[in-house]
């Protein structure tokens, strides 16, 4: 049986730790706040929890680590008391964090000086998708490395995709973010002309959701917006970090679509003190609230 670590273990990492767990696979989990629930939850599912992430990866053979920003993946991965010190040569590690495909490769290249194995594997699907196992994962990296790592992503998302060499990951999840970030606006100005028009925005949600217009977000998240709940799956700071990584890509190409969904995230980001930024992405609908 393979030796399995996770670093990282928040709102994403803590429910794909326990699905790992669930899919019959030893795992040994860390996290740096040890208080958080991702850690109670992948406890719950039999995870071993370790206080140190020399504990984590010393023995392991493949690491799974889902952090925030490119700082937070460069400092567990290569950092002085990081993976580069305590893993094993030909180690695979595999991050699912967005950290953009510039990030991806100079994490890469430091980790191979070492003999270790790396693959970007950023996913999409909220923290609905990581408790039911059902993410999308978008991996970039060499083809055998990723073959090793698809029966143990398949206990953790439904669809798989090799998208091509490192960096290729981040490069489709960046995509996806411009999708994702532009399909909220829509969600709020669609709700608001329901309201406008004295409509019942779980109708419009209920019938345009079998439409062309139809999304994840539409279904997913315009329930969550009609009945008041903010709270997190995906969290406001990480899709402003997200969309600056978009801007740092586009190579100062003009995205105004990207633009405005930023200005309206960083609108609410900034309420109460800047505490708007620990709600989830559906918070957007604030911006519209005057």
């Amino acid at each position: 049986m393979s030796s399995i670590a996770f670093l990282g273990l928040g709102v994403m990492g803590g429910p794909m730790t326990a699905n790992l767990v669930r899919g019959g696979l030893q795992v040994k989990a860390w996290n740096r706040t040890p208080e958080r629930l991702g850690v109670k939850i992948a406890a719950s599912a039999g995870a071993t929890i370790v206080p140190t992430l020399k504990e984590a990866v010393q023995d392991a053979e493949i690491i799974f680590c889902c952090l925030g920003d490119v700082p937070d993946v460069k400092e567990v991965l290569c950092g002085e008391q990081g993976v580069i010190k305590y893993a094993q040569p030909s180690t695979l590690v595999v991050d699912f964090s967005t950290i953009g495909p510039t990030g991806a490769i100079a994490i890469g290249e430091k980790l191979a000086e070492v003999g270790l194995g790396f693959l970007d594997a950023p996913v999409s699907g909220g923290d609905i998708g990581a408790q039911r196992g059902t993410l999308t994962i978008m991996v970039g990296g060499e083809l055998p490395d990723f073959n090793k790592a698809k029966p143990f992503l398949q206990l953790m998302g439904t669809n798989i995709y090799h998208c091509g060499p490192l960096g290729s990951g981040q490069a489709v999840k960046l995509c996806n973010q411009v999708l994702a970030s532009l399909h909220m606006v829509a969600l709020c100005e669609a709700i608001k002309l329901a309201q406008i028009q004295n409509i019942d925005p779980n109708l419009m949600i209920q019938v345009c959701s079998t439409g062309a217009a139809g999304s994840w977000a539409l279904s997913n998240l315009g329930p969550k917006i009609t009945s008041g709940d903010l709270n997190p799956g995906f969290m406001i700071k990480h899709i402003l970090k997200d969309l600056r990584l978009v801007q740092e890509q586009a190579q100062n190409q003009d995205l105004p679509g990207v633009a405005v969904a930023e200005d309206l995230f960083k609108l609410v980001a900034q309420l109460e003190e800047g505490q708007g930024s620990q709600l989830g992405t559906q918070a957007m609908i604030r911006a519209y609230q005057k």
